[in-house]
């Protein structure tokens, strides 16, 4: 976790999320964190400890889903020397560091069931075991955990513990999409870009040109403030005059006319990400509906362009049940968040 990181927009749902997470600091309760990759989650929980009575306390960070299952248990609880094969000497677990400050359990969803019925222990009663022994620790620690999930949705599907979820949902701060963050682009990205001109040594900040402002207001930054950053850091990096304003953008490094090519075997063993909306969407009744009556088969002549046609039908009837959610498209097709924004960029709707 960055320290020093600072909070930069200015939009009201971004704002309203930091003031929530703000008054729920000084309460010695769990909360939760929840939002998309790159939303600054991390932040959050930074700035739920500093604000805390706990500020100078230890802030212990734990990755749920960097470490296999059968070590999740002994990173957060601690073994005895000779609990498990390689463990030659006993070690302390995360709980035991933050004894006295906060936990912050990045990644909570992918915790095994095991797993999740020790934190739930160590929650509600203020004491874990280590591996291999059968004495309990009092620890005083702060729960601050985060996910990109629906935890609700998973309690459902039985994989996450209700009565987990109900001690750790004292608060839940959810944080904004930066596509929702009315004006907080263009903030972010002369911050950013202010940032890395400085890095360079550049004399002053030319700010960016109207192509490349247009460009990044118009993306909808599924990376979110992560993404953005690189977008800016790399854009000004690459720019070669410092006088003029920065004015070309690339979002996917990647994009090269020499980038290599799917191997034949795979391409004919995959569809594309497009020809999967079909099947996905025929299974949904409403969607089916809307497109079943709009092919007159004795009319075909180019299979390739009748496919295509119907295709993009699904793609708008889809769009339009959901009022035009991408995100919820993507879902009840079937499909990613990138494979529905391919699927909109070769039928043109994306405007």
């Amino acid at each position: 976790m960055q320290r020093g990181s600072q909070f930069i927009g200015e939009s009201g749902a971004f704002l309203d999320a930091v003031e929530r997470a703000s008054r729920a600091a000084m309460l010695n309760r769990p909360v939760l964190v929840i939002g998309e990759r790159g939303t600054g989650k991390e932040l959050i929980a930074e700035r739920l400890h500093r604000l805390s009575s706990r500020w100078d306390g230890p802030l212990i960070t734990l990755n749920c889903a960097a470490l296999p299952e059968t070590l999740i248990e002994a990173e957060l609880f601690g073994h005895e020397a000779g609990a498990f094969t390689g463990a030659t000497r006993a070690r302390q677990g995360r709980f035991e560091e933050a004894d006295g400050g906060t936990l912050f359990l990045d990644e909570l969803a992918t915790l095994s069931s095991a797993a999740q019925e020790r934190l739930l222990r160590a929650v509600e009663y203020g004491e874990i075991t280590r591996i291999g022994s059968s004495r309990a620790i009092k620890v005083d620690v702060r729960i601050v955990a985060a996910t990109n999930e629906h935890l609700p949705e998973l309690v459902d599907q039985g994989r996450f513990r209700a009565d987990l979820l109900d001690r750790l949902s004292f608060e839940v701060v959810t944080l904004p999409p930066l596509r929702v963050r009315e004006g907080d682009v263009m903030v972010l990205a002369d911050f950013f870009g202010r940032r890395m001109a400085a890095e360079l040594d550049w004399s002053d900040w030319p700010g960016f040109g109207a192509m490349a402002t247009d460009a990044m207001k118009r993306h909808s930054w599924p990376g979110n403030v992560r993404e953005l950053r690189n977008v800016v850091e790399r854009a000004v990096y690459r720019w070669d005059d410092p006088e003029r304003p920065v004015d070309h953008i690339v979002f996917d490094p990647f994009e090269s006319p020499w980038k290599p090519q799917p191997s034949k075997r795979k391409a004919s063993a995959g569809a594309s990400p497009c020809d999967e909306v079909i099947d996905a969407a025929l299974e949904d009744s409403q969607v089916r509906a809307a497109v079943g009556q709009t092919v007159n088969f004795d009319d075909v002549d180019d299979l390739r362009s009748a496919v295509d046609a119907h295709e993009k039908r699904i793609l708008q009837a889809a769009l339009a049940r959901h009022r035009y959610n991408q995100r919820q498209t993507a879902k009840a097709l079937g499909l990613s968040y990138d494979q529905l924004r391919h699927c909109l960029k070769k039928h043109d709707l994306l405007g």
